[in-house]
């Protein structure tokens, strides 16, 4: 039972479809009250068979919890205390109630498995009911009578909700688990200054991967200090510096056959992802930012080196358009669907290929440009073979584990967090995870640029050392390209 200081929750239909396991973080291992009705209930229930919505998933997911819990009817004086204290007798004295031990896993969330306890009030006739004459509304109502007559804390993400709710002098709060706010100015850049020796600011706090800029300053005849031109780079590694000699990674004993990085951002990338001690890796760029091309060079490295044995890149297959230019309804093979939804990994393929053909003596294999279509292709499906490079469905990769492999995950932005969360527990031994994405190129229905899969990893990478995040903000790109991306 809670204790009298404790506070006590009323969750509205909304916290639970925002995921199920903000019961755990509310309840503080049942340090907090928290409290259904039974039209929460009955609306979970009616969205549990959407099948292609974000909020059937999460409600699904709530009986997966539910069905593997312990339950059973309970009286009032069971009741945590705190819901009890300044419940209003007479309204409520025809209520019944039931408690649910949910059983969560928190391994998932650096903890133990653990019990948290969710207790059902049930209300056959609510007072509201009688003289509501709104169409719409009418279980907000029936919700919000329940947290007034037990004094309950209402949380809810719905603002019309609140905004009624506290009108009738009913206290409110929201949550959003997996909203990022300000996406925009997460950044794993920093920049110090240095005149004789670099180093760290003591009261500086950096996680593993976050990207270091030295730049020394002297002090001239006159007492000005100016920069001396000289820039050191390096990782934050288990809070220590560790030195990025680009010049040397990338001079003149870089793979002649792979397309170097052009920019300082696109070498910082290519180094985390080959980093022998980094296997996930998270980043954000527009189109024209080097997120497919430098991770494919990458992984073509790896393969060289032989640290994995091939390359998967699995994109989203959300589009832009109507439900009828989906996957299932394009013409073709499986293989043929995929093809048109795999265009950034084969142009960075064919880049690579016309960067290599510059020093390839074999023009039956490498494609020179100057050849018709067939051989183009015929190039592409042979370098594809030669680096063990396959492509897949997002969706295909339920059931499976890959292992040793440099996997690709596009179009992060497009993906809720159950669908990573699929992705990253199909990962195996020794396999190399590359998460990209544009978080200005969403095409979801049921996401935005805060709430997304893309953003909520790029929010963890800032405060974990385990993944290593990075954002390309230089784009090389067209200028109507350029426009369109900074005036829409």
């Amino acid at each position: 039972m809670t204790s009298p200081t404790q506070n006590c929750y009323l969750l509205d239909t909304s916290v639970i479809l925002d995921d199920p396991t903000n019961i755990l973080r509310i309840s503080d291992e049942n340090q907090n009250g928290i409290v259904i009705t039974n039209i929460v209930l009955a609306e979970l229930n009616s969205k549990k068979d959407d099948m292609r919505s974000e909020a059937g998933f999460q409600a699904r997911e709530f009986f997966r919890l539910a069905d593997a819990a312990w339950g059973e009817p309970i009286s009032f004086i069971e009741l945590p205390e705190c819901v009890r204290s300044h419940v209003d007798v007479e309204e409520c004295k025809n209520d019944r109630y039931y408690r649910l031990s949910l059983n969560f896993d928190r391994s998932l969330h650096g903890g133990e498995a653990n019990l948290i306890d969710l207790f059902i009030v049930h209300r056959e006739q609510y007072r509201v009911a009688h003289n509501f004459s709104e169409p719409k509304g009418i279980n907000d109502a029936k919700i919000g009578e329940i947290a007034d007559d037990y004094d309950l804390i209402l949380l809810s993400n719905d603002m019309s909700f609140r905004i009624a709710a506290e009108i009738r002098g009913i206290r409110t709060q929201s949550i959003r688990n997996s909203s990022v706010e300000a996406p925009e100015q997460i950044d794993f850049t920093y920049t110090y200054e240095y005149e004789d020796v670099p180093a760290l600011p003591t009261d500086a706090e950096h996680h593993n991967f976050d990207q270091i800029t030295f730049i020394q300053k002297a002090q001239s005849t006159t007492s000005e200090m100016y920069e001396t031109g000289i820039q050191r780079h390096a990782f934050a590694f288990n809070n220590q510096i560790e030195w990025c000699d680009f010049d040397r990674r990338f001079g003149e004993y870089f793979n002649e056959e792979l397309v170097r990085p052009l920019n300082l951002e696109q070498k910082f990338y290519y180094a985390m992802m080959t980093h022998p001690q980094n296997y996930v890796t998270v980043v954000s760029g527009s189109t024209g930012s080097g997120k497919t091309l430098v991770a494919l060079q990458a992984g073509l490295e790896l393969v060289e080196e032989g640290i994995v044995e091939g390359i998967v890149y699995a994109r989203n297959t959300v589009t832009s358009n109507d439900q009828a230019a989906e996957l299932g309804f394009r013409k073709g093979d499986e293989e043929q669907k995929l093809g048109y939804f795999m265009y950034p990994l084969y142009a960075a393929v064919n880049f690579t290929i016309e960067h290599q053909s510059k020093r390839s003596i074999d023009a039956r294999v490498e494609y020179t440009g100057n050849t018709n279509s067939v051989k183009r292709e015929n190039a592409t499906e042979v370098f594809m073979k030669k680096y063990n490079i396959e492509v897949m469905d997002i969706a295909h990769l339920r059931g499976t584990t890959i292992s040793r492999k440099f996997v690709i995950i596009d179009e992060a932005q497009n993906m809720t967090n159950a669908t990573l969360k699929l992705i990253g527990t199909r990962m195996g031994d020794e396999t190399r995870l590359v998460v990209m994405g544009d978080p200005g190129q969403i095409d979801h229905p049921f996401l935005s640029k805060r709430r997304n899969a893309l953003v909520s990893l790029l929010n963890k990478a800032q405060h974990n050392n385990f993944i290593a995040g990075i954002q390309l903000r230089h784009t090389i790109r067209s200028t109507v390209a350029d426009w369109f991306d900074k005036n829409f």
